[in-house]
């Protein structure tokens, strides 16, 4: 079993994939962290930003080897890289290209929001994939886990509710 946190402005009874905002990292989903830290940075980073709510950051225990048995498709990249800043770059562009992934789950590292000229920079050709990943990657220690599919986000079960 592996503990992650979603934080949000609100407890998380039941996860809606439809909710899920579309061009992100990994696409239209339901993220979390291994990392409470980071769950509870991003719990308060919502809540300044939406009206109504509080910071809250739900916990989930994620069966990783039911996820094995069950043979979902798990794309993990473990440090940022050239694949890692393409497939970002793809997903982050899908509302307007139409891209879409395959995968019921991708781990690995979040890119830093504030770059998004350094994603126009590279689609104009004027920086290379391999400068596109230095220059997004987000510079503390993160982590992210999406959920795609119904069939993932059945393997999570909610442990807990941490109200900042």
């Amino acid at each position: 079993m592996t503990r992650l946190y979603h934080g949000s402005n609100q407890e998380i009874d039941e996860i809606d994939l439809s909710l899920g905002l579309p061009d992100k990292d990994f696409g239209r989903g339901f993220y979390l962290t291994h990392l409470c830290h980071q769950a509870e940075r991003m719990a308060l980073s919502k809540g300044s930003r939406s009206q109504g709510g509080k910071p809250t950051v739900t916990v989930f225990e994620f069966d990783d080897e039911e996820a094995r048995r069950q043979k979902l498709r798990i794309k993990v990249f473990d440090k940022p890289t050239e694949a890692w800043a393409k497939f970002v770059s793809e997903n982050r562009h899908a509302s307007r290209t139409g891209f879409t992934h395959r995968y019921d789950i991708v781990i690995g590292p979040v890119a830093n929001d504030s770059m998004a000229l350094q994603f126009r920079l590279y689609e104009q050709g004027y920086i290379t994939l391999k400068q596109l990943a230095r220059k997004i990657t987000f510079p503390k220690d993160n982590s992210q886990h999406f959920f795609a599919t119904e069939r993932a986000i059945r393997l999570l079960r909610k442990v807990e509710v941490i109200n900042l």
